[in-house]
């Protein structure tokens, strides 16, 4: 990410210099490394199908517009909402491309740090556990939950639809950088929740990786 967009926009998931054309990254752990809470057969169709057709698609729909030098990170902070192509392309790339980062096959724990905040925040462990879970519940048909670090430097819980993340400047709400994602498209969990959604995200709590949350509100802060 250039440095500019760092500075208002915090961490890049991709590197400083990520242009088009978009490389669909590799899983950094084995596809049923995250067994048994998220199955190998999902994750294989996430990565190699979903998440490859949002970087292909990306890359068409970036091309010969006014998006197509910019980073990722310049592309969400200046996409607009009728800019559909590249809002939901974008935001798919950038989403899962964190989203996988956000997952471990390794037990972790938040810092005492991010810890402190999240109380200050929430009040509590648990409340920000019960406000994180019902923003992935609310979400209506496909979208995403989020723990943010807001401009005011401050924890928030948000939720976006569709592939919309808090780095949209032009079209969310809510602003900020995201340290924790949930995505709660079916195909992130139907194959082994069907319909279950609270289900996959109490397990979702069992494969946080949260040594890179700590790492991403470093860095954001």
């Amino acid at each position: 990410m250039a440095a500019a967009p760092a500075a208002r926009n915090g961490v890049s998931v991709l590197g400083s210099d990520a242009k088009a054309p978009f490389e669909l990254p590799p899983l950094p752990y084995g596809f049923d490394a995250l067994e048994p809470h998220i199955d190998k057969a999902t994750m294989q169709i996430h990565h190699d199908k979903h998440h490859a057709a949002y970087v292909k698609n990306l890359n068409e729909a970036v091309k010969g517009s006014s998006y197509e030098n910019l980073t990722l990170e310049e592309i969400l902070a200046k996409v607009r909402a009728e800019d559909k192509a590249v809002r939901n392309n974008a935001g798919g790339h950038y989403n899962h491309s964190l989203f996988w980062k956000l997952l471990s096959p390794k037990k972790s724990a938040p810092s005492d740090k991010l810890k402190a905040a999240i109380n200050e925040s929430f009040t509590s462990w648990d409340k920000f556990q019960e406000i994180f879970n019902t923003a992935a519940k609310g979400v209506f048909g496909s979208g995403w939950a989020w723990l943010i670090v807001t401009p005011g430097k401050k924890l928030s819980v948000v939720a976006t639809p569709n592939q919309d993340n808090p780095l949209m400047e032009n079209i969310v709400k809510e602003r900020g950088t995201p340290i924790l994602a949930l995505d709660v498209w079916e195909h992130a969990y139907y194959l082994k929740y069907h319909n279950v959604r609270a289900e996959y995200i109490t397990a979702f709590w069992n494969a946080v990786n949260w040594t890179e949350v700590d790492r991403l509100y470093a860095e954001a802060k």
